[in-house]
């Protein structure tokens, strides 16, 4: 007797990660694809006023550049941005859909979404998925509770800290905010820790690069600055280089003839009436 077809339901579908753990399981030779190591520097900071965040433009593919201006900057709500580390395509659904409900939850309630909302949302959603889904997030924003960030991770765990910074290039980011973090900075003091947070990262790690960007979340609203900085600035040559013919020696020489085959075509004119 044959079973019921599945209905198809919505939502990602990770069916077949469980088939190449089986596979490998059973054949120990074969060898399933996986993840390709990703590589970001994003970083966040609260200040007197708010919450500045920051992120880099290089969007990779293994030891590709994929992307040299990419915006990993994303809205939820006017006054709560998330930065995203990790896989391009999940923080930006991700955080597509979390601002869809963010949407529906204030047209429903009548009332502005608080950052908290936001991050049970992202944590629920990416703990459903067990990591599957490569988002690591930072969320911050500004409500009637304040100044507020938060950093999610791909299985959904999440902290509450007044700096922190994820992606490959955390490291670097993390040691510059460790060093000159202080409470209540003023804007212009944050702005320019989290550039030299954000740069340090790029510097040190190869999957980061391009510019800064950053964003400013205050009471009264959020400003996107784009291009605070370009550390990776491409370098100029000095002067033009003319080489001679027979400056390089030429020090074995192989000549092999290619076996063509000559095909002939014909085109027959089509009749139109």
């Amino acid at each position: 007797m044959l079973k019921p077809a599945l209905e198809p339901r919505g939502g990602f579908s990770f069916e077949n990660c469980q088939r190449n753990a089986s596979l490998e399981r059973v054949l120990p030779e074969l060898r399933t694809p996986h993840a390709r190591k990703t590589g970001t520097t994003i970083a966040g900071l609260v200040f007197r006023d708010g919450v500045i965040l920051g992120a880099d433009t290089r969007a990779t593919n293994d030891s590709v550049v994929a992307d040299k201006n990419c915006e990993k900057i994303h809205f939820i709500a006017p006054k709560i941005y998330c930065c995203g580390a990790g896989v391009a395509a999940d923080t930006e659904m991700t955080t597509r859909m979390t601002a869809s409900n963010m949407e529906l939850h204030a047209l429903s309630t009548g009332r502005a979404p608080r950052v908290a909302t936001v991050t049970r949302t992202l944590r629920q959603t990416l703990f459903r998925y067990r990591g599957h889904v490569g988002a690591s997030l930072i969320v911050g924003g500004v409500d009637v509770k304040g100044p507020q960030l938060y950093s999610v991770h791909p299985h959904g765990s999440y902290s509450r800290l007044p700096f922190t910074a994820l992606g490959s290039g955390q490291d670097a980011a993390m040691a510059m905010l460790e060093d000159r973090f202080q409470p209540n900075m003023t804007l212009e003091d944050a702005q320019g820790l989290l550039v030299e947070a954000i740069t340090a990262g790029i510097l040190g790690d190869l999957g980061s690069g391009g510019s800064v960007d950053a964003c400013v979340i205050t009471g009264t609203g959020a400003k996107l600055l784009q291009t605070l900085s370009s550390p990776t600035e491409p370098i100029k040559r000095r002067g033009r280089y003319h080489f001679a013919p027979g400056t390089t020696p030429v020090l074995t020489q192989t000549v092999r003839p290619l076996t063509l085959e000559l095909l002939e075509e014909t085109m027959q004119a089509m009749e139109v009436d």
